[in-house]
């Protein structure tokens, strides 16, 4: 057997093993590159790491471990050992390109540029231009998601972050930061999977603790958005994002508590007044702030002020159209206005939401108020209220008819003709269906009255007028006079 002297050792009578460190960490790093090439990088691993253990001044064994790092997607780690080799060997030009590839992959603007000023200072050839088209696309759309945010163009800044991840698509501080936006503009769920991937890989990841806490919060789950905002805060005790939001959540809740309580004891201004406050704290929780505007809806109600209380239930749909006790309100306050037609289009929306005996009862009570709203009022035609007695109905048709017959009118414009025969006709409806008892009754139910025999269509004014008057004038009630002769013969067209 050869000689090899004293610097190895001989273990099992056929494998070398060198005694000096040195040689052992380069015999570690070159079966690490063979891992590394038929990418075993977690064995490939193992060794550079032993190898740096032998000899921790050695650049390259940092240099490699970087790359093994980055295989991985453990890019911080990576950026790490790659400034290390740069420690021990300032000129190791390819550890700046890592550095550079790690820097994109975080996001890390800053740390790239570096790198690669670098880079040219040491190498005016290194292919580098995909990295720099890269930061230069990141550093763009980075612009212009600040910007977005500045204008509340939320939409603005997920599309941005999403062109960042074209670049750095394992980058998680681009990732949380569209989940972010994404609660603001109320796609939770998507915004939870996110911030619950970026957990599965760090479980003491702060910022996506904190919006998996805004997720709560804008769904209006309070104490367990209070629980992940103290997480935040005890990883992260300068967490200004997480403490802003906790500070809000906490007066939101104090704020509508309290207005709680000063409906539950009728002092309904003060209750406005907290709602008022409250809708204040954060215009961004929509959940939240529709209930507090149905809430101060349900006080302007009790106010009587019920234009106001429509307001406030159309705020509350905006922020949630399938919000059912606000449709409620807002279709009862239109019954209240008499603005029928609103009030079913409401309650037809109820019905879609939750189709039951009770809100299929109201829309049935909203379409019979409006088929009776688009009904003439005959009282009011002839000017008399609804409990008028029958003398009264007499004297006040005796009194119009007089005043409207087309005869007085013979000598006025085509216009004003036209105007009075309508108004005649109309006042020989109201008489024809009033002075009816059995007419008058259906009427009052609210009955469409074309649907009974001798509905509408059997009532001719002039007919109305000439019997009312004929009988009156047998019973002496009173004297036509000389301007209106006993038989009437006008035509209505």
């Amino acid at each position: 057997m050869a000689d090899f002297g004293e610097d190895v050792i001989m273990e099992n009578d056929d494998i070398l093993i060198p005694k000096n460190p040195a040689e052992l960490a380069e015999l570690k790093k070159e079966n690490g590159n063979q891992l590394y090439k038929v990418k075993q990088y977690r064995s490939a691993l193992n060794l550079y790491s032993e190898a740096i253990e032998l000899c921790p001044n050695t650049a390259s064994y940092y240099a490699n471990r970087s790359a093994c790092f980055m295989m991985l997607n453990n890019f911080q780690e990576a950026l790490e050992d790659a400034r290390k080799c740069i420690h021990f060997d300032p000129t190791f030009t390819k550890a700046y390109v890592r550095i550079l590839k790690c820097a994109i992959a975080l996001g890390d603007l800053t740390t790239g540029e570096n790198a690669i000023k670098q880079i040219n200072d040491l190498d005016r050839n290194a292919n580098i231009n995909n990295e720099m088209r890269s930061v230069e696309k990141l550093k763009q759309f980075e612009q212009e998601a600040a910007k977005a945010n500045r204008k509340k163009d939320f939409r603005k800044v997920v599309y941005c972050m999403d062109r960042c991840l074209d670049e750095a698509p394992t980058c998680t501080r681009y990732k949380i930061t569209k989940a972010e936006y994404l609660a603001f503009l109320g796609r939770y769920q998507e915004a939870q999977e996110i911030a619950n991937n970026a957990l599965h890989l760090d479980k003491t990841n702060a910022d996506a603790i904190y919006v998996r806490g805004m997720c709560l919060y804008y769904e209006d789950n309070l104490d367990s958005a209070f629980n992940h905002f103290q997480q935040v805060l005890r990883l992260a005790p300068d967490h200004k994002k997480a403490m802003d939001v906790y500070k809000k959540a906490k007066e939101l809740k104090k704020t509508k508590e309290n207005g709680n309580e000063a409906y539950k004891t009728c002092r309904f201004q003060e209750a406005f007044a907290l709602y008022t406050e409250a809708l204040a704290v954060d215009p961004l929780n929509k959940k939240a702030n529709a209930k507090l505007y149905f809430n101060r809806a349900t006080v302007q109600h009790r106010l009587a002020k019920t234009k106001e209380a429509v307001e406030d239930c159309t705020a509350a749909l905006e922020l949630d159209d399938t919000y059912l006790k606000a449709l409620l309100r807002r279709a009862s306050c239109y019954m209240d206005l008499g603005e029928y037609e609103d009030a079913v289009k409401d309650y037809e929306k109820v019905c879609k939401l939750n189709k039951s005996r009770e809100h299929r009862k109201l829309l049935q009570d909203a379409k019979f108020a409006l088929k009776k709203s688009k009904r003439k009022d005959y009282y009011k035609i002839l000017g008399v209220e609804r409990n008028a007695s029958e003398s009264e109905i007499k004297k006040a048709y005796r009194k119009k008819a007089l005043m409207l017959h087309p005869d007085r009118h013979a000598n006025a414009t085509d216009a004003v003709k036209k105007d009075q025969e309508k108004k005649f006709k109309e006042l020989g409806e109201a008489y024809g269906i009033l002075s009816d008892p059995k007419k008058k009754a259906r009427y009052d139910s609210g009955q469409d009255m074309d649907d009974f025999e001798g509905g509408m269509s059997d009532i001719d004014p002039t007919q109305v007028f000439q019997t009312f008057f004929s009988q009156a004038h047998n019973c002496n009630d009173f004297n036509l006079g000389g301007g209106f002769p006993g038989g009437f013969a006008f035509q209505f067209s």
